[in-house]
């Protein structure tokens, strides 16, 4: 015999919301460097590709090089007339950061109908330079910063990495990422998620209509 449906309904409400960095709180926008230290098209384009679009980016958001690393292993592979200004872009780079429109209030948002915060992110160590320009560290009830345990999204295991720190039950989390790929690595864990694509309000939207309903 099946109780009635409005017994046997559940709906495990969102409770934390988690937050990547990169185009979500805070722009990534290499051309910011590139076009301050550089003047040819062709060189930014050459810069780009071999640093920001290199293996050593990668290496450096598991931890493996920082950011003068990743110029001495860059520099090999362009000439040496741009070694100057691919320096300054290596050990800049964060001068392209700067508030995502609306993060900051929805962040207050969040905060203020009761949601716990936390900051899942690929980033180098430098990260703890830049990120507090956008709110303390302590603002957020938790950090992971794929630097320091050498995971990467969208591997399942920085997921889990969150969630065993800071004891988050999977469901009651919705995840929010530029990167589809990496929602759905959230989503292989259990967790809720949504692909930002600019527009918090439509974030929002998306976070008031998660619920998963169970017998």
């Amino acid at each position: 015999m099946f109780a009635n449906k409005q017994e046997i309904d559940k709906s495990i409400m969102i409770k934390n919301i988690i937050f990547d960095m990169g185009n979500v709180l805070l722009d990534y926008n290499p051309d910011v460097c590139l076009n301050h230290f550089l003047d040819h098209e062709e060189d930014r384009a050459l810069i780009k590709k071999e640093l920001f679009q290199g293996p050593e980016w990668i290496d450096g958001d598991r931890g493996i090089l920082t950011d003068e690393g990743k110029y001495e292993s860059v520099k090999n592979r362009i000439p040496e007339r741009l070694h100057p200004a691919l320096k300054n872009c290596a050990l800049q780079w964060h001068m392209c950061k700067a508030p995502i429109p609306g993060a900051r209030e929805f962040c207050e948002y969040a905060k203020s109908h009761g949601y716990r915060i936390y900051v899942l992110s690929n980033a180098s160590s430098s990260f703890y330079d830049y990120f507090p320009s956008f709110a303390p560290l302590d603002y957020f009830d938790g950090i992971v910063v794929s630097c320091d345990i050498h995971i990467i999204k969208p591997d399942r295991g920085i997921y889990e990495y969150l969630l065993q720190r800071y004891d988050l039950v999977p469901e009651e989390c919705f995840f929010i990422d530029d990167r589809p790929e990496n929602i759905e690595g959230a989503r292989q864990v259990g967790m809720h998620g949504a692909v930002f694509k600019g527009d918090y309000e439509e974030v929002k939207k998306e976070l008031l209509a998660t619920r998963r309903y169970h017998l």
